[in-house]
């Protein structure tokens, strides 16, 4: 199996299963394959981890830049909220466990520290911009969306409160439209 056929059937394992503490053993059999063949393409359970969590962050930035621009803002960013929500749900315990070993310089999560935030924040800027914020400070905008979002799915995670999320994440997104009339 090539590292791609191999990521993309873990990341639907994970989906399906979950995370949990799943040796690499195991994974490899729900996966169909070795242990050896995910040791040789991710050098460990972790490697597999870490690229999983880039693997589905990739999907959530191409989610957003597939969104429909004819759609009003408001309208798109309820859209990517759900599914962002949902993914969470899945891979958040997941992206929070790697992010925590990305803040420590694990090696194994070098590419990760790199897609965390810095790739995330061009297409967020020019969401913010076509939102109406000012180009100067869109960059700052998109920072902090970025921030407050992760800092919501974190609360979700931990609180399960659905309701009480959405509704401060649509106070959040009234917060970022003001400021693009104000």
């Amino acid at each position: 199996m090539s590292r791609e056929t191999l990521l993309t059937d873990a990341v639907q394992y994970f989906a399906e299963n979950g995370i949990g503490d799943a040796s690499l053993r195991s994974i490899a059999t729900g996966i169909g394959t070795s242990h050896r063949m995910l040791i040789y393409h991710f050098g460990s359970r972790e490697g597999l981890l870490a690229e999983v969590v880039r693997t589905v962050e990739a999907q959530q930035r191409d989610l957003l830049a597939t969104l429909d621009n004819e759609v009003p803002i408001e309208e798109l960013s309820e859209r990517f909220w759900r599914q962002v929500t949902e993914a969470a749900l899945i891979y958040g315990p997941l992206f929070f466990e790697l992010s925590a070993h990305a803040m420590q310089d694990l090696p194994y999560t070098e590419a990760l520290k790199a897609d965390l935030i810095n790739v995330w924040l061009p297409p967020l800027i020019e969401l913010c911009i076509r939102a109406g914020l000012p180009e100067d400070q869109a960059p700052a905008y998109a920072r902090l969306g970025l921030a407050a979002s992760r800092g919501l799915l974190f609360d979700l995670l931990l609180t399960g409160d659905q309701a009480g999320v959405d509704e401060a994440s649509a106070l959040l997104n009234k917060l970022f439209y003001a400021g693009s009339v104000g």
